[in-house]
């Protein structure tokens, strides 16, 4: 459970990542609004997966998804460049998350 705990945090901090864009500085209330929710519920699910999980591992996965997460939704809704060495660089990103998971205790 506190895996897929994690998993969501990362995907909420896509959103937050994502939804600065839409934040425009934070002068846009709503968009600001929901990118803060978003915010605090990736931290408060991080720090729930932190309980159980090793803070480094949780925290380099927590951010490898959020990281991995953005660049997708940055090339899909923003038609930010696509390149090999970007698709190979997320590619390590990924690597290196299942690698901390297939290394973790847990």
């Amino acid at each position: 459970m506190t895996w897929l705990i994690l998993v969501i945090a990362g995907l909420f901090e896509t959103a937050w990542a994502i939804g600065l864009k839409y934040t425009d500085g934070f002068s846009r209330f709503w968009p600001s609004f929901w990118t803060i929710a978003a915010m605090v519920i990736s931290v408060w699910l991080l720090g729930i997966s932190v309980k159980t999980l090793p803070v480094g591992t949780a925290y380099a996965i927590w951010v490898g998804i959020g990281a991995v997460g953005t660049v997708i939704l940055g090339i899909w809704l923003f038609n930010e460049p696509v390149s090999p060495l970007r698709i190979i660089s997320l590619l390590l990103i990924i690597a290196g998350i299942i690698g901390l998971k297939l290394a973790s205790p847990d």
